[in-house]
């Protein structure tokens, strides 16, 4: 069944135009109107192991936290994700004080253990999810199921040097030291937290997209605001007012900014070996 047979079947009218847009690095996207004038967001890709009934369980588990705006699903299969069209309106004002206080109030939601009850991806990534311990605690969850899966999958691709062993090998007895002090329950993460993953909706007011949701530290959520740029200060402030972080996060930024950027090496290549390599000796 091709996507627009698909639409057809799950919404029950034709598709009158379908409209591709980009923006996604693993999957065809489309703004599609049915025949009602309807718009809806579709994501689709032909392969098998279509990552979108994992997506939207992420969005599912954002939405009951009723923190910030996460777009509706409409339907969802592994190859094809129809979610609630969000049309874009200029950012309010106090648009990055709003998200802020929204993802304290996100991050407020635990679970008693790390991880989530699926795998996802982070990016193209595996993203493991399911320890074999549950009770595992937040340094092992972070080594194990982060750091060292990266390290994993640049073996898989070939890429992972002599010097990149060896140096993730003096960081790893450092990590239960490295994050002593910062002990909280696990806060609902959306994951991939980056400025092209938020979007203001019609009323300007922030709304997430694209999770790689998991239970973990949420300082690891706001290691990665720091990454690429796209969140002011005033997003800080408001976050630390409304939630307040535990001393010494600052000095802790790097080793979860580390996460992404190795997972950038293991997507786009060599241009991130340097910085990925830089960001494990600032804590060895």
């Amino acid at each position: 069944m091709n996507v627009r047979q698909e639409l057809t079947a799950a919404l029950g009218q034709q598709v009158l135009h379908m409209e591709g847009v980009g923006g996604g690095c693993i999957a065809n996207a489309a703004i599609v109107t049915m025949e009602d004038g309807a718009r809806y967001f579709v994501k689709s890709m032909p392969d098998d192991q279509a990552p979108f009934l994992q997506e939207a369980h992420g969005l599912e588990e954002l939405a009951k936290a009723n923190a910030l705006r996460i777009p509706s699903i409409q339907h969802a299969t592994p190859q094809l994700l129809l979610l609630e069209y969000i049309e874009q309106a200029p950012r309010r004002t106090d648009f990055m004080e709003a998200l802020g206080r929204g993802l304290a109030a996100q991050h407020r939601v635990t679970s008693a253990h790390y991880g989530f009850y699926e795998d996802n991806l982070i990016g193209a990534t595996t993203q493991p999810n399911v320890p074999s311990d549950k009770d595992i605690s937040w340094p092992a969850f972070y080594w194990q199921y982060r750091l060292k899966h990266q390290l994993k999958v640049a073996e898989q691709q070939g890429i992972a040097t002599d010097d990149l062993r060896r140096w993730m090998g003096r960081l790893e007895p450092r990590i239960e030291g490295l994050l002593s002090g910062s002990e909280e329950r696990p806060a609902l993460l959306h994951g991939d937290l980056w400025s092209g993953n938020v979007i203001s909706d019609e009323r300007g007011e922030p709304c997430l997209i694209d999770p790689a949701v998991s239970y973990g530290h949420r300082e690891a959520e706001l290691g990665m605001t720091h990454l690429f740029g796209g969140f002011s200060q005033r997003f800080y402030d408001a976050y630390e007012e409304a939630f307040p972080l535990s001393p010494g996060h600052k000095e802790r930024l790097g080793l979860y900014k580390l996460y992404h950027v190795f997972n950038h090496f293991n997507l786009f290549g060599h241009t991130y070996y340097e910085q990925t390599l830089s960001l494990i000796k600032r804590y060895v």
